[in-house]
């Protein structure tokens, strides 16, 4: 029963950009956390994995999303094999958790497999390439390998505006990876103006609430930061942090990351007991999160 119940909520899901559909995933994970307690994945249907997988790395559940992940992984790869499109996207999905978790290294090797793999079966300019050349960009970011990085972003940007067009969230998404890395370098007027191209896009495209939007306007928040503008910096904070309690949850790694971010933001204004209480708060939800 409880598998059969658990297969219609997942199949339910859409995988889109759309503002509704992601408030939807959100509310299915108490659902799906209850039914698979008594549910084996092994013997779930794999498109149903990658649906539950989902809703877990949406709410920065990691860990239960990398053990469904593996075992759809392995699944498709007896019944399609290493090469098949969806095996490689399965891949590349756990290559993003790894990515999440902070295990670069791991996220690196399976990354560059991906890329290659699908360059040769799919092309250079296929949308699933140039998401695996931005994934493995994002990767070269985390490990300061700035210059690496930046050539890559702004290669998968081009071609994405050629392929999919300038305001695609995909493409917007790249501008903004791209701007992250200009701020590493020091590069501060450039990631400010292009973070505030993307973030205007974004509210445009996806609207205020949408997680991708929230993510732009944490991005130019810290730029901001960087640049000395603590009250600017702040604003967006406090704006950023609250819609990531309404739309992500107070426990969310984003919302905490935010919530970190702003405490950073008060420290520099000098307003230490404000920043203190603040850490102290984010410092407790992590250690009840389920990561």
């Amino acid at each position: 029963m409880q598998k059969c119940v658990l297969s219609i909520v997942c199949l339910s899901i859409s995988w889109t950009f759309t503002d509704e559909d992601h408030k939807y995933r959100r509310t299915l994970l108490r659902h799906i956390s209850n039914s698979r307690t008594s549910v084996n994945p092994e013997e779930l249907d794999p498109l149903i994995l990658t649906h539950m997988g989902l809703v877990y790395y949406e709410q920065g559940h990691w860990t239960d999303a990398e053990a469904l992940q593996v075992v759809e992984m392995e699944k498709k790869k007896q019944a399609l094999g290493d090469e098949h499109p969806d095996t490689l996207t399965s891949m590349a999905n756990l290559a993003s958790i790894y990515w999440s978790q902070g295990r670069w290294t791991e996220a690196k090797e399976l990354e560059v497999w991906v890329m290659e793999k699908r360059k040769r079966v799919l092309g250079d300019e296929h949308p699933d390439t140039l998401t695996s050349m931005a994934n493995l960009a994002s990767t070269y970011r985390n490990q300061g390998r700035l210059t690496e990085a930046e050539a890559l972003y702004v290669v998968v940007m081009e071609k994405r505006k050629q392929v999919l067009g300038d305001e695609h969230p995909r493409t917007l998404i790249s501008m903004g990876n791209l701007a992250s890395t200009y701020r590493k370098q020091g590069r501060l007027t450039e990631a400010e103006a292009l973070e505030l191209a993307v973030m205007e896009k974004m509210k445009q495209v996806l609207g205020d609430e949408h997680p991708d939007t929230l993510m732009s306007m944490a991005n130019l928040a810290t730029t901001y930061w960087n640049q000395g503008r603590w009250t600017e910096a702040e604003a967006l904070e406090v704006v950023t942090v609250e819609k990531r309690k309404q739309v992500l949850g107070d426990g969310h790694p984003h919302t905490l990351i935010s919530m970190g971010n702003l405490a950073a933001v008060y420290r520099s204004q000098g307003r230490l007991t404000e920043a203190e209480a603040l850490e102290v708060e984010v410092r407790e939800k992590r250690k009840q999160a389920p990561i």
